[in-house]
C-alpha cells in the first residue's frame, strides 16, 4: 500500500484566484506545480503557439540550417539517420519533409535494432557514402556517435547533429563536454546552451530546424508554410508524449496543438493508424498516443524495421497506408504477448532475492528479444519501486541492456560512473541503453550497486496527494476548469485529491473482461456519485473489501442487496463524463484505506 503525502505549499490562493480569475482550489493545484507567476499562469493555462521559445536560441542551430541550406542549393543529397522508437520516427519525418520543403534531395535511414544497434553507427555511414550521399543529419541521436562522425568526417561527409539526448563529459572535469566533430551539434542539453527549456524531445529539436532552414531559404511566411507546420507539430507532440518529456513548459503548448489539429491532418497514414485502432481523432489524448497508437509505431522498431514505421508516415496511397496500419496494429499485439510472457519470467528471477532487493536490479535475460527488455525494465519497476536494468544477449559475445529509473536515481549519470566497463551508453535520468562484454555482467551489477546512494525512503511508493478535497465541492464549472490544467502526464500529473467518510452504496461488475466495477457512493452530505473501479487496483479493491468487511458483504453490495455500512477513505480523480450528450460528475478511485 502506498504512502499519502499531501503537496503542502503555501500561498495565498484567494488572492492568486483573484487575481487570474481562477478559483482557489485551482490556484493551489497550480501552486502544487510551481506555477505561481501571472505571467506563468497565463502561459500555463492559455499559452499556444506564439508562446513557443525562439528557436534561435539553441546554440549551433544557425550554423546547422545555414549549412543545409548551402547543401540543398548545392543539390547535395542528403541522409536523415534518426532511431527506432516513435521520437526517432517522428522526427525523422519532420526533417525529411521540412528539407524536401525546401527543395532539398532528401532520403531517411533508421537502424534496425538488431543489425545496427543504436543511433549512428559505423556501418550506416558507410551505407551513405556508398549510395552518395555527402550529407548527414541525425535527428534524435548524434550527441554521442564520437567514432562514427569522426569516421564520416574522415570521408569527407558533411555531418549536422541534432539530438536531445544527455551531452557526455570527461572523466577529468564534468564540466568539460565531449562532442562530436560535427560541422554543427545542436542539442538543448549542451553545457553551452542557454535554450530557456531543454526538457524537449528530438522531434521538437526538428521542428525548431526547420523553422530556421525555412527562414535561411527565404520561404514565404505564407499559409502554406503555416499549414506545414500545423501539421507537423503533430508529430512533434506525438514524440513529447511517447519520448515521456515533462508536460511543463513549451511542451504542454505543442502537445495541446498536436490534439487540436490531429483531426485535420493530411497524412494518410496516421489517419489509417487512427482507424486501424478505432480512435476518434477528435479525441485523441495523452493515452491515446502514449498507450494506443504510440506502441504500435514502436513495434516496428522492436520486433521489424523502423523503416516500416516511417513508410507508414510517408505513404500517399490510402489502400498501401491501410494495410501498414493494419500490420503494425497486429504486430503491436504480438508486442504485447511477448512482454507479458517476459515480465513474467523477469519476476521470477527477481523471486530468487526474497524480501532483500539489491538496491540496483540487473535481471539478465539472454533468450529476450532485445527490443523488449525497455518494456520489461519499465513493468518490473513499476512492480517494485527499485532501479531496473534489463539485459539480454546479442549472439556476438555481447549484451545489450535498457534500463528504467525511479525518481531518485540518475540514471545516465549511473552509467557513466561504470563507463569503463561498458562498450556504449547514452540516455536520460529515467532510462538508458548500453551495451558491454558478457563476461562484465556481474561486474556491472556490482558496480551499479556499490556506487548507489539509494536509501529506503526512495523505495517507498508515495501517492502524493493535492489536496483533502470532500465529494461535495466538486462542481461541472470547477472540473471544466480543472481542464485546462491539461494536458496530464509525466510532469504534470493529473490532480489527484482525498475524501473521507465516503460510504459505499451499492456496486457491479463490469466489462467484457469483467475487471471493472461500477460503484455508487454517498458523501456527508447524502450527494450520490458514480465511482469507478478499474485497471492494476481492481483485485486489491476486492480484496480490500473482503478483508475490511467480509466477502458477503461484498457479494450484497455487488447484487444491490442489503448490507451492512460501508465507509472509507479515497484518493481520487475527478472526472466529467460524457454519455448519450449529457454530463456528469465521475470519480475514478485510486487508492483506498479503511
Amino acid at each position: 500500500m502506498a504512502k499519502w503525502v499531501e503537496i503542502r505549499k503555501g500561498a495565498d490562493f484567494n488572492k492568486i484566484a483573484q487575481e487570474n480569475g481562477i478559483s482557489p482550489i485551482t490556484a493551489r493545484l497550480l501552486k502544487n506545480r510551481d506555477i505561481v507567476e501571472t505571467a506563468d499562469i497565463e502561459m500555463y493555462l492559455n499559452g499556444d503557439e506564439s508562446k513557443l521559445h525562439d528557436p534561435h536560441l539553441l546554440k549551433d542551430i544557425d550554423k546547422a540550417a545555414e549549412i543545409m541550406a548551402e547543401q540543398i542549393q548545392a543539390g547535395d543529397s542528403i541522409r536523415v539517420i534518426g532511431d527506432y522508437d516513435v521520437d526517432g520516427i517522428c522526427s525523422s519525418y519532420i526533417l525529411i519533409s521540412g528539407i524536401k520543403l525546401c527543395g532539398g534531395d532528401v532520403d531517411a535511414r533508421l537502424p534496425h535494432r538488431i543489425e545496427d544497434g543504436y543511433g549512428l553507427s559505423v556501418g550506416l555511414v558507410d551505407k551513405a557514402y556508398e549510395e552518395g550521399k555527402r550529407t548527414i543529419i541525425t535527428c534524435d541521436n548524434g550527441i554521442a556517435a564520437i567514432e562514427q562522425i569522426a569516421h564520416a568526417k574522415e570521408l569527407g561527409m558533411t555531418v549536422i547533429v541534432t539530438d536531445h539526448h544527455e551531452v557526455s563529459y570527461s572523466e577529468e572535469n564534468r564540466d568539460e563536454m565531449i562532442l562530436p566533430p560535427a560541422d554543427a551539434v545542436v542539442d538543448p542539453k549542451r553545457l553551452d546552451d542557454e535554450y530557456p527549456y531543454p526538457e524537449i524531445c528530438g522531434a521538437m529539436v526538428a521542428y525548431k530546424f526547420i523553422q530556421v532552414l525555412t527562414e535561411k531559404m527565404e520561404m514565404p511566411q505564407d499559409e502554406r508554410l503555416s499549414h506545414f507546420f500545423d501539421e507537423m507539430s503533430i508529430f512533434a507532440g506525438w514524440a513529447t508524449v511517447c519520448d515521456v518529456m515533462p508536460l511543463k513548459d513549451e511542451n504542454r503548448i505543442i502537445v495541446k496543438k498536436s490534439f487540436k489539429c490531429i483531426p485535420q491532418t493530411d497524412n494518410i497514414g496516421l489517419r489509417a493508424l487512427l482507424r486501424a485502432t478505432d480512435i476518434d481523432p477528435y479525441r485523441v489524448s495523452c493515452y491515446i498516443y502514449g498507450f494506443v497508437i504510440g506502441p504500435c509505431l514502436n513495434a516496428t522498431g522492436r520486433l521489424d524495421s523502423a523503416m516500416r514505421g516511417l513508410e507508414l508516415l510517408t505513404e500517399t496511397n490510402s489502400n498501401a497506408a491501410a494495410e501498414i496500419a493494419l500490420e503494425l496494429n497486429e504486430l503491436n499485439d504480438s508486442r504485447k504477448d511477448m512482454t507479458a510472457e517476459g515480465k513474467d519470467e523477469a519476476m521470477e528471477i527477481i523471486s530468487g532475492y526474497g524480501e532483500n532487493l539489491p538496491d540496483v536490479l540487473v535481471i539478465y535475460m539472454p533468450e529476450l528479444h532485445e527490443s523488449l527488455a525497455g518494456i520489461i525494465a519499465g513493468r518490473v519497476k513499476e512492480e517494485v519501486n527499485h532501479p531496473v536494468f534489463v539485459l539480454t544477449d546479442t549472439g556476438d559475445d555481447l549484451v545489450k541492456g535498457s534500463g528504467r529509473s525511479i525518481e531518485g536515481y540518475h540514471m545516465f549519470e549511473a552509467l557513466s560512473e561504470c563507463r569503463n566497463l561498458l562498450t556504449k551508453y547514452g540516455g536520460h535520468k529515467m532510462a538508458a541503453g548500453f551495451s558491454l562484454k558478457k563476461e562484465n555482467v556481474e561486474a556491472f551489477r556490482e558496480a551499479l550497486n556499490d556506487n548507489s546512494k539509494l536509501t529506503e525512503d526512495d523505495f517507498e511508493e508515495v501517492l502524493r496527494l493535492d489536496m483533502v478535497l470532500p465529494l461535495q465541492y466538486l462542481s461541472m464549472g470547477l472540473l471544466k476548469e480543472i481542464d485546462k490544467l491539461a494536458p496530464f502526464g509525466q510532469g504534470n500529473p493529473e490532480p489527484l485529491f482525498a475524501s473521507r467518510d465516503v460510504e459505499l452504496v451499492r456496486g457491479r461488475v463490469i466489462g467484457k473482461n469483467a475487471n471493472t466495477v461500477k460503484m455508487s457512493v454517498r458523501d456527508e452530505k447524502g450527494n450520490f456519485y458514480d465511482m469507478m473501479v478499474f485497471g492494476s487496483i481492481f483485485d486489491r479493491w476486492n480484496e480490500f473489501l473482503d478483508m475490511n468487511f467480509g466477502k458477503e458483504q461484498r457479494e450484497n453490495l455487488y447484487k444491490g442487496a442489503n448490507h451492512d455500512k460501508m465507509i472509507i477513505k479515497i484518493a481520487y480523480q475527478a472526472k466529467i463524463n460524457e454519455y448519450r450528450g449529457e454530463e456528469s460528475i465521475q470519480i475514478v478511485l485510486k487508492d483506498f484505506i479503511p
